[in-house]
C-alpha cells in the first residue's frame, strides 16, 4: 500500500476561510492530525471514518513534541493511509511545516502542500486594517515573537523601524511590552498607531487600537490574551473607519445549532454571515425504517390513497427509498395529492421535481391536520408518512373529522451526542447565548446529550410553539419564531423577541 501526506493550511478560524482544495482533502482523509487553533466548524467536516489525532500546541506547552508529530505522519503514511496534516493559518508561515515535509522526504513519502490564509493578513482585514495602503506604506513585514524553546528572542528592531512599513508580530502577546520597548528604543515615533487583535476573524474578536507607547499597558487593562496578533504602522489609524466585521448584527453572539447534520448547513451559514459564532451540535439523527410490514402494506395499497402527507424534509428521501426497494419511483404517486407541513419539506420535495398540493400557513402538525380536514374529500383516504415519534396532533385532527388514514412511520429519530463535555463547560461559563431548536425531538436530544448542562444559562430559540412547549418542560427561557421557518428564526434572534 502507498500512503501520502497532505499538509493543509486551515486558515485563522472558521471554514469560511478554508480553501476548496483543503476542504476536499479533509473529506477524503483516512487520518487527520490537527492543531489546537483549527476552527471547530472545520473539525466538524472531518469524516466519521477518519482517525483523528489532536496534537494541539499552546504557548510554552507542547503535549506532542514536533519530532513525535513528524514520526506520526511518517508512520501513518507508511501504513498506506491518506494523511491530512491540518495546521492553523498557513503551513509554511511559522508553522514548522517545512520540518514535517523534510521528514517525509527522508522516508520517500509523497506529499502535497495546500496553502492556507494566514492570520497575518486575514486578521487585520477583519479588524478594518489594510496591511498596506499607498497613502501610508508600501511594505508589510511579518515577524515571529516566539523564541525557540530554551532560547531567547532576538529581533533587529532598528532595521524594522527603518523599513517604515507595517509590522505584524505573531505569537507575541506575552512579549508585548518587550516588543513595544524595543521599537521605542530603536527610535520609532511613540505616537505611531498600533493594535492588538484577539481571536481575529472569530465571533468573539476583540481589538485594541492605541499607540506604541501605551499599547502594552492598555492590553493588560483589557485582559487581551492569545491567540492574538500585534500590528504597528500608520495603517492602524484606519481600524475604526474601515471596520466591517465588529458591526455585524450577531457579532459576539455564541449560537448552538442542533439540527440533524444533513440539514444544519443553511441555518449555520446564515448565522455566521451575520457575525455569530456557530457551533454545530447535531443531537439527533434520522434513520430510515427498512423493515416495516406496515409500509409494505401501504405501498401495495397506493391506489387506495388520495392524499400522501409528509411532515419533515427527512420523510421525502425516506419515501423515495421505500418506493425504490419495491422497484418503483415517483411515477407510482401519479394522481395522488401531496401535503407537506412546511416550506422546508416542500423544498425537499421540489428537489425531485414535485410540487406540493397543500401546505398550511402555520407550519406545524396542528394546522396541517386542520387544513387537511377542510380539503380532503368525502371517502378519500390519507397516508401519513412520518417519524415514528410523530406529533399526536395530526392524527387527532383527522380522527375528529372521521377522515380515514394510515399512519406509517418511515424513519426513526435517534439521539446522538458529540463534544458534549466541551459544550457543557461552555454553557456553565456563560459563553452560550442561544441554542436553536427546530423540532421537539431536537430539544429532547439536546437534553439527553448534555444532561449536566444548566439550561437556564441560555435562550432556546424555537421554530414553533410545539418545540417551545418541549423546551419549557426543561425550564428553558424561550424565543419562538412567528412562523415555523428559518427566516423567521433569524428575524426572531435579530430582534431578540
Amino acid at each position: 500500500m502507498s500512503g501520502c501526506v497532505i499538509l493543509v493550511g486551515a486558515g485563522p478560524g472558521g471554514k469560511g476561510l478554508l480553501t476548496l482544495r483543503g476542504a476536499e482533502a479533509i473529506r477524503h482523509a483516512d487520518v487527520i492530525v490537527y492543531d489546537r487553533l483549527v476552527g471547530r466548524d472545520i473539525l466538524a467536516m472531518m469524516p466519521d471514518t477518519a482517525e483523528t489525532i489532536n496534537v494541539g500546541k499552546e504557548s510554552n506547552h507542547h503535549p506532542v513534541p514536533q519530532e513525535q508529530i513528524n514520526s506520526l505522519l511518517v508512520q501513518k503514511a507508511l501504513e498506506g493511509n491518506r494523511v491530512v496534516r491540518l495546521k492553523g493559518g498557513d503551513c509554511y508561515l511559522f508553522g514548522r511545516g517545512g520540518e514535517e515535509v523534510e521528514a517525509l522526504v527522508e522516508h520517500g513519502i509523497p506529499f502535497e502542500v495546500v496553502p492556507g490564509v494566514t492570520s497575518a493578513l486575514a486578521v487585520p482585514a477583519f479588524a478594518g486594517i489594510p496591511a498596506t495602503h499607498r497613502d501610508f506604506c508600501s511594505s508589510v513585514h511579518i515577524v515571529t515573537a516566539h523564541a525557540r524553546a530554551g532560547g531567547q528572542l532576538h529581533i533587529d528592531f532598528e532595521s524594522l523601524v527603518k523599513l517604515n512599513g507595517t509590522l505584524v508580530f505573531l505569537m507575541g502577546v506575552t512579549a508585548l511590552e518587550f516588543l513595544m520597548n524595543g521599537l521605542l528604543h530603536a527610535g520609532i515615533d511613540p505616537k505611531m498607531p498600533a493594535a492588538v487583535i484577539e481571536n481575529g476573524t472569530r465571533y468573539n474578536q476583540r481589538k485594541l487600537v492605541a499607540d506604541v507607547s501605551s499599547l502594552a499597558s492598555r492590553a493588560v487593562e483589557m485582559g487581551l490574551q492569545s491567540p492574538a496578533i500585534i500590528l504597528v504602522g500608520k495603517v492602524c489609524a484606519l481600524a475604526d473607519r474601515l471596520d466591517w466585521f465588529s458591526g455585524l448584527p450577531l457579532h459576539g453572539k455564541r449560537i448552538i445549532v442542533t439540527r440533524p447534520k444533513a440539514r444544519m448547513g443553511t441555518l449555520s451559514d446564515r448565522l455566521r454571515a451575520l457575525g455569530a459564532g456557530v457551533l454545530e451540535f447535531p443531537c439527533i439523527e434520522t434513520e430510515e425504517i427498512t423493515d416495516s410490514p406496515a409500509l409494505e402494506t401501504a405501498l401495495d395499497s397506493l391506489p387506495g390513497y388520495a392524499w400522501i402527507v409528509l411532515t419533515s424534509p427527512a420523510g421525502v428521501p425516506s419515501m423515495l427509498h421505500a418506493l425504490q426497494t419495491r422497484k418503483l419511483d415517483f411515477r407510482a404517486l401519479y394522481g395522488k395529492k401531496i401535503a407537506v407541513i412546511g416550506s422546508g419539506t416542500a423544498a425537499a420535495l421540489a428537489e425531485y421535481g414535485i410540487t406540493a398540493d397543500y401546505m398550511p400557513q402555520r407550519f406545524d402538525a396542528k394546522h396541517l391536520g386542520e387544513g387537511l380536514c377542510d380539503i380532503v374529500g368525502a371517502g378519500e383516504r390519507v397516508l401519513l408518512l412520518r417519524a415514528a415519534q410523530g406529533s399526536p396532533e395530526l392524527p387527532a385532527a383527522l380522527d375528529a373529522k372521521s377522515i380515514p388514514y394510515d399512519d406509517v412511520p418511515v424513519y426513526h429519530t435517534v439521539c446522538r451526542s458529540g463534544q458534549s463535555a466541551e459544550l457543557t463547560r461552555e454553557i456553565a461559563a456563560g459563553e452560550v447565548d442561544y441554542v436553536t431548536f427546530t423540532s421537539a425531538s431536537t430539544v429532547h436530544g439536546f437534553v439527553q446529550a448534555v444532561p449536566d448542562a444548566d439550561v437556564s444559562k441560555f435562550t432556546a430559540l424555537c421554530i414553533g410553539e410545539q418545540t417551545a412547549a418541549e423546551a419549557k418542560k426543561y425550564k428553558m427561557d424561550t424565543l419562538v419564531a412567528k412562523n415555523a421557518t428559518l427566516d423567521d428564526m433569524i428575524t426572531c434572534i435579530l430582534k431578540g423577541e
